[in-house]
């Protein structure tokens, strides 16, 4: 990642009211947006650079001033200039989930049940202004594996099949999504920041929320690409949320089916970044992930997918956790 400042900073600052602040480079991850952290004596905000034609902060600035206005923590919007991809936002500290729980193994239970309260409170409110998670994108997303993870392995096989097996599992699905809840499509430890308090949590990255089922932000949440869950604390989390949120008779089901599609794009998206952006270290979350989807895998709502798996995934390669790789 560039340490360069973002064109026109200066000025947009000013007119934000921050003028003469210091301006600190943070860490990037998947995305190509950049984040700094904004000094003004003892204030300090968040200044995202989100610069079109390759990004755009529209769908990010929806969804906060959505989230927000319906009694969810998304970060406040202190300033913005479209055009230039420059968003100021309110500062949620430096305390995560991730490494809050992993410091504190005593109290991650209680991250956990706050963080699936704030999805109990979301899946309460009405849809968002948002699009509907449709079939299509359920299976663009699954493609993601046979187009990234397959060739990598030097793996041919049946491409066809593969949808049509996805479309057989999702399609019991769609009518149980609707007319669906916000899903914010990456909730997990990595994207919740605690709040001064174990039960506030605030929400990052729901730029690419979608109306859809509420299975899907839970099993984002307890089968985490990467943060271990055992599975133990994966089944008292779920019981747990079926007790606050009351779901249908399918939930367990649907929640298989919408972990393995998760877990089958991960996979996809982590080759991906090695092979076109250059960042292999997503390669080490890999046998995390597909032992997930295993264990999805063995759910009866998954027979068609789990049999196009032992079909063209070769045996040694699914034992090896989706094989090895050489960056």
């Amino acid at each position: 990642m560039s340490d360069s400042l973002p064109d026109g900073v200066d000025a947009f600052l000013a007119t934000a009211g921050w003028p003469d602040a210091a301006i600190e480079p943070l860490i990037g991850d998947a995305s190509a947006r950049r984040y700094f952290r904004i000094r003004r004596g003892e204030k300090s905000a968040m200044l995202m650079d989100a610069p079109p034609p390759d990004e755009d902060p529209q769908p990010f600035l929806r969804s906060a001033k959505w989230l927000d206005a319906n009694g969810m923590r998304a970060p406040l919007i202190l300033a913005e200039d479209v055009q230039r991809g420059l968003v100021l936002l309110e500062d949620f500290g430096d305390v995560r989930f991730r490494e809050y729980a992993d410091q504190w193994p005593d109290d991650e239970r209680s991250v956990y049940r706050a963080a699936i309260d704030a999805l109990v409170s979301l899946h309460r409110l009405p849809p968002g202004p948002f699009l509907d998670y449709s079939m299509s994108e359920y299976v663009r997303e699954a493609k993601l594996l046979t187009e990234w993870y397959c060739p990598a392995q030097n793996l041919y096989v049946d491409s066809a099949g593969y949808v049509s097996a996805w479309e057989k599992v999702l399609g019991d699905l769609l009518p149980r999504q609707r007319p669906g809840v916000c899903v914010l499509r990456d909730y997990h430890a990595e994207n919740i920041m605690l709040l001064g308090s174990l039960g506030e949590q605030g929400l990052l990255d729901f730029q690419d929320a979608l109306n859809g089922h509420p299975a899907y932000d839970l099993v984002s949440l307890l089968q985490d690409a990467r943060r271990d869950v055992s599975p133990e604390l994966e089944a008292e989390m779920f019981d747990y949320y079926v007790e606050r949120a009351h779901p249908g008779a399918d939930f367990l089901a649907d929640y298989a089916r919408l972990g393995a599609q998760r877990n089958a794009k991960i996979v996809g998206i982590f080759v991906r970044l090695w092979k076109r952006d250059g960042k292999p270290r997503y390669l080490d979350y890999i046998p995390r992930v597909w032992a997930l989807l295993e264990r999805d895998l063995t759910h009866p709502a998954l027979a068609p997918v789990a049999e196009w798996f032992d079909a063209n995934i070769p045996a040694d390669l699914r034992a090896a956790g989706g094989g090895e790789f050489n960056p």
